[in-house]
């Protein structure tokens, strides 16, 4: 079930003010209450998490336990309906204006069929890449997760790190860590999703990986990138950074084929 804007937040707020600075605690607490008012909700046929205070009494693997006893039975079925099985290879996308993350999964007979789009409960920070620890900003580019970076034990029910810094952002000094999508519906850098939505997705995923995925892409994009909205945005000091993403949107758009991306000399190419 959705969390609703409470006073827990305002406190979270005041003390990331003492930890950190008032205008960067503002902005969070304001990007955050912007978003929520926006929000739009997607409800799973799955029967609800339990409660929070439960839930954190739960070691990891009665979380998963937990997961997989109230989400499988009703999760293929879910996949069937798009011709798709659990454990099949996958692959996330994330568009931050519009909130959404889409979930791709390889049918047998090799063709990517898109499984389901959720909403980002929120992400922290403005359009743009993340360059420091602590900006409040949520990455733009190319990652990657695999199995070392699952979390079922994490603090915002359950976790996969997107391995950022890549190696791009390595190259022009970009420094951050333990960048994640979770649940709990809280961000200060990561996308979080609502409880309910990050089981699914945690479980597609985990399956894939231990089905001999050797990792999941994650594109994470500031928008759908089509000429127009780059157009719209010719004035900002990422326009430059954004049109070298858009290569990697354009090949995935039009053959629904993974592009396979590499660095070099600090910008991404798309290999043969």
């Amino acid at each position: 079930m959705r969390r609703s804007i409470s006073i827990i937040l305002v406190l979270a707020c005041v003390l990331l003010a003492i930890r950190l600075d008032a205008f960067n605690a503002l902005r969070l607490f304001y990007d955050h209450l912007m978003q929520r008012i926006t929000d739009m909700p997607l409800t799973l046929p799955y029967p609800s998490p339990p409660s929070p205070a439960i839930w954190r009494t739960m070691n990891a693997s009665d979380r998963l336990a937990d997961v997989r006893a109230r989400l499988l039975p009703k999760l293929h079925e879910e996949l069937a309906r798009h011709q798709l099985q659990l454990g099949r290879p996958a692959f996330i996308r994330i568009f931050k204006e519009e909130r959404q993350l889409e979930l791709w999964m390889q049918s047998t007979n090799g063709a990517w069929l898109a499984f389901r789009t959720y909403p980002i409960a929120t992400y922290s920070g403005q359009l743009g890449p993340k360059q420091r620890e602590g900006d409040f900003q949520a990455p733009e580019g190319f990652y990657n997760i695999v199995t070392s970076r699952l979390n079922p034990a994490s603090n915002y029910h359950l976790a996969f790190n997107i391995g950022y810094p890549n190696a791009f952002d390595r190259h022009h000094q970009r420094n951050g860590s333990l960048i994640m999508i979770h649940g709990d519906e809280v961000s200060v850098g990561c996308f979080a999703m609502t409880d309910p939505i990050i089981e699914e997705i945690y479980l597609i995923i985990a399956a894939a990986l231990q089905n001999g995925q050797a990792e999941v892409p994650v594109h994470s994009f500031p928008f759908r990138m089509k000429p127009e909205r780059l157009q719209a945005a010719a004035s900002s000091p990422w326009h430059d950074f954004w049109q070298s993403l858009r290569p990697a949107y354009d090949h995935f758009e039009k053959s629904h084929r993974l592009p396979q991306i590499i660095t070099t000399a600090g910008h991404y190419e798309i290999t043969p």
